[in-house]
């Protein structure tokens, strides 16, 4: 059964404008520049169906409410998620709901069933569909396409750097026969140095069961009609010119999409409840002199280990700079709180702000008191910590993480590395520190004092903030691709 949201007051008014159905992977990470890119897109004049389920629904409450009242013609599809049919727990409708990896197949199985109820609406809508953008694991929107007569465009919420590496590696079955995790992978192709251990490449993760399903996934991207992007040209030219070139796919940049929703209600939309509302942050930045504050977050999915939280925290103590630290630690967050209460949290309290949970990212980002952002180099967070303007410590854990790095360390040069020795696999227990309190110390000393490569690596950070900014205002590159493929596909359609 699907519902509609009244965000959009009935099809028919707007059956002149070109029609885009957005189909997120359930996950924060992904879930949430799709809703950006709902937004934009409907800004630019498209008509927008954006598919979720009742879960993810409710988490998204605000941002839906947020739309309709600015009036924005963006349709709500919640799709019932057949979660127990295929042995998951009733009501597992996210990413960060599973409790084991080797469940991670059962979930893009009970999301491919949702292919008949989503071309069953499909089919009932006026105007047609022009366009379907789809996550790219969701292999099966390639036949609703193709059953209706619309091109596919593919989203992965990769940057051009790091596409074009999981290009080549999936080209050329990189890592296929090299057994060893960390023999050096080269990549042909790649334009810039560089190599990675195999166990730092993205597609390295191991799940039972997924071949086919990957085999599914790469064989529908080779099909599809193009690839849309979370980044802009001037960041990374080279790269996303060169994954046009080798993949023979059309790129249409359209970021950075985190931009689009900077105003407060639909900031606090995109996330889930926070343990400190914003008024108590914002208060508390504002007693904090500009630029001297880091940052420290870890995305959605990445769960710190008790012992490495104890690590990190007695690091930051040491680096005696002010910090905001965003603590996450699943299952074992006790141990967690037990350690702050034995003493650090009352240590610190002078200089130290710790949130649990959720933390409005984008608005502390862009406060004037931060002056630095550790991260776990998740995409999205990456291109947030560059939209701000704010240089970065670099601490990733998985999937492309390692090569998000890399761009922002070797080829942006707007960060620095904590040092990670270890990878930390989504859905694997952390046996140990991978990063010491002194490596924390160094690597924050190295990103806030004082000195010319410091001052250099802030005057970068700011001039790519600048440029982002401008991607996306009218004139910009992205803003005209938005623009250009609304026109395209709307084409497409009544041809």
């Amino acid at each position: 059964m699907t519902f509609a949201s009244d965000a959009v007051a009935g099809n028919q008014k707007n059956s002149g404008r070109a029609h885009f159905v957005l189909v997120p992977l359930m996950a924060q990470g992904h879930t949430i520049p799709m809703t950006d890119m709902a937004r934009l897109l409907a800004e630019h004049g498209a008509q927008v169906s954006f598919i979720t389920t009742p879960v993810n629904a409710s988490r998204m409450a605000e941002f839906i409410n947020c739309i309709g009242a600015i009036g924005l013609p963006i349709q709500f599809v919640k799709l019932h998620f057949p979660a127990t049919e295929f042995g998951l727990p009733d009501g597992c409708e996210n990413v960060d709901m599973i409790k084991s990896k080797d469940l991670f197949k059962n979930f893009i199985e009970a999301c491919a069933a949702l292919r008949e109820p989503l071309t069953a609406h499909l089919r009932a809508q006026i105007p047609p569909p022009s366009c379907i953008i789809s996550d790219m694991t969701h292999w099966w929107t390639a036949d609703i396409a193709r059953e209706l007569g619309t091109p596919r465009l593919t989203f992965s919420g990769f940057c051009g750097f790091s596409s074009l590496v999981r290009y080549i590696i999936i080209r050329d079955n990189l890592l296929e026969k090299v057994e060893d995790e960390n023999e050096l992978i080269n990549f042909p192709g790649f334009p810039t140095p560089l190599e990675l251990p195999k166990a730092r490449c993205p597609g390295n993760l191991s799940v039972h069961g997924l071949d086919q399903i990957r085999k599914n996934i790469y064989e529908e991207e080779i099909r599809c009609s193009g690839v849309v992007m979370n980044t802009f040209h001037d960041l990374e030219d080279l790269y996303i010119d060169s994954f046009e070139q080798i993949s023979g796919k059309k790129v249409w940049t359209v970021g950075p999409m985190c931009l689009c929703n900077q105003d407060s209600k639909t900031v606090a939309a995109r996330g889930n409840n926070a343990s400190m509302d914003e008024a108590q942050c914002i208060q508390l930045l504002d007693s904090m002199k500009p630029g001297s504050v880091i940052f420290v977050s870890f995305g959605s999915l990445a769960c710190t280990a008790p012992h490495q939280v104890v690590e990190l925290g007695l690091g930051l103590e040491a680096s005696k700079k002010p910090f905001i630290w965003v603590i996450k630690a699943g299952d074992k967050f006790p141990e967690v709180e037990k350690w702050l209460a034995e003493g650090f949290e009352e240590r610190v309290k002078d200089r130290g702000i710790i949130i649990r949970g959720w933390a409005p990212q984008i608005m502390i980002l862009w406060h004037q008191a931060i002056g630095g952002f550790m991260t776990h180099c998740g995409w999205n967070s990456t291109i947030e910590g560059i939209c701000a303007g704010v240089p970065m410590i670099t601490w990733p854990h998985f999937a492309e993480q390692f090569l998000n790095e890399r761009l922002v360390v070797d080829v942006l040069r707007t960060g620095v590395e904590v040092g990670v020795k270890g990878v930390t696999q989504w859905g694997d227990e952390q046996k140990e520190a991978r990063v010491t309190r002194d490596d924390v110390e160094i690597a924050v000393s190295k990103l806030m004092d004082q000195g010319e490569a410091a001052d250099e690596m802030r005057m970068r950070a700011r001039d790519f903030g600048l440029k982002a900014t401008k991607a996306l205002k009218k004139g910009g590159s992205s803003s005209n691709n938005i623009d250009l493929l609304i026109q395209e596909m709307g084409r497409k359609t009544s041809g």
